[in-house]
């Protein structure tokens, strides 16, 4: 349900030192999408050929599935979906970021008036460098996602009080732990993130964001569920790690489509090496886009990388291209006493030739 309220705006990091505690304490959970007694596993596959063109033409037919390494039926199939899609976009505001923050708002207006359908779509939009904050809770409203895009800015903006617009009205936060923090709204001013993730440590909270959406936000929902995650893949002060940030998508159901997005000259200074840019990044970094590699393909979505000829616009155009184009399946394991734990999903088409993009596996339980 789409939630046009005016919430609160930082911040989201804070529920991760609440969360354990809640579960232990008995606190209302969201069920998890696929449980040990669930009866139809639910797909949504994109098909290419080796030119990178969308197939649009196939039949239940002309799939192979199985899970786990034994073959399954499919027993549901519709060569287009028209369930409605929740979108959620993540931005990397940090240092690294914020001499690309006006291509990104631009853009990332321009892509939802593309894709939301009214009264059908929803989305979210957050922001992450040393905290993570939701700018702007699940809504179908175009004016509420266009005024959260306005508020994207770098830490070093977010320094100078001044030279931000007013924003919504200030709401109780509605995450664990987060009633009675308020957002920044000209009365209370910045709120650092808490269990150790404000100002003072810096860093960039990307696996954080990806967590939080899909765990927070995401796994409540029903449909088809995608995440945008615009960054230049490197994380430097999450509390929880990739795979936890995987695992969380997976859970939820989402895909994640990342976007690896640099500024060349972004890094500067002693112990640093040339990255694939030509840009001088520390030695000790991970690298970007193995990260966002790992986190599309186990969730089904995919990786862009921007650059000159495949500008920030493009990327987006092929993400709604996916969106507009996918194969949902459905299918009953045919051995729901494993329960528990991870299954591997295996879809393929009869012709070798063509690529299938779909998630890798679910949790049962």
């Amino acid at each position: 349900m789409a939630l046009d309220q005016p919430i609160s705006r930082r911040s989201l990091i804070s529920a991760l030192g609440f969360l354990p505690a809640l579960r232990l304490l008995g606190a209302p959970q969201d069920k998890p999408t696929f449980s040990t007694g669930v009866k139809v596993v639910n797909l949504f596959a994109n098909v290419r050929n080796k030119a990178g063109a969308i197939v649009k033409d196939l039949t239940k037919d002309d799939f192979l599935l199985d899970e786990d390494g034994r073959a399954q039926e499919i027993r549901y199939f519709s060569q287009e979906s028209d369930l409605p899609l929740t979108l959620g976009l993540l931005v990397d505001t940090s240092g690294s970021q914020r001499r690309l923050i006006e291509e990104e708002r631009a853009a990332s207006y321009r892509f939802f008036e593309q894709v939301l359908r009214p009264e059908k779509d929803v989305a979210f939009v957050i922001h992450f460098d040393f905290d993570v904050e939701l700018l702007q809770d699940i809504t179908s409203s175009r004016r509420l996602l266009e005024k959260a895009l306005e508020n994207l800015e770098a830490p070093a903006q977010q320094r100078q009080p001044q030279q931000r617009q007013p924003t919504q009205q200030q709401t109780p936060f509605p995450f664990p732990g987060g009633g009675g923090r308020r957002g920044r709204n000209g009365r209370g001013g910045p709120v650092n993130g808490g269990g150790g993730g404000g100002r003072s440590g810096g860093g960039t909270m990307l696996y954080d964001a990806v967590l939080l959406a899909a765990d927070e936000l995401m796994r409540k929902q029903t449909g088809r569920k995608a995440l945008i995650l615009l960054t230049d893949g490197v994380d430097t002060g999450s509390k929880v790690s990739l795979s936890s940030a995987v695992e969380a998508a997976q859970r939820a159901d989402t895909f994640v489509y990342s976007i690896l997005f640099e500024d060349p000259a972004a890094y500067g200074g002693g112990g640093f090496g040339l990255g694939r840019m030509g840009g001088r990044v520390p030695m000790n970094m991970p690298n970007g886009k193995k990260v966002l590699e790992q986190i599309s393909r186990e969730t089904g979505g995919r990786l862009f990388e921007v650059s000159k000829k495949n500008t920030l616009a493009k990327v987006y155009d092929e993400i709604d291209e996916d969106l507009r184009h996918q194969y949902s399946l459905g299918y009953s394991p045919d051995h729901t006493e494993a329960g528990a734990g991870y299954h591997r999903i295996r879809l393929t088409t009869k012709q070798k030739a063509l690529i299938v993009q779909t998630r890798e596996g679910y949790y049962g339980g």
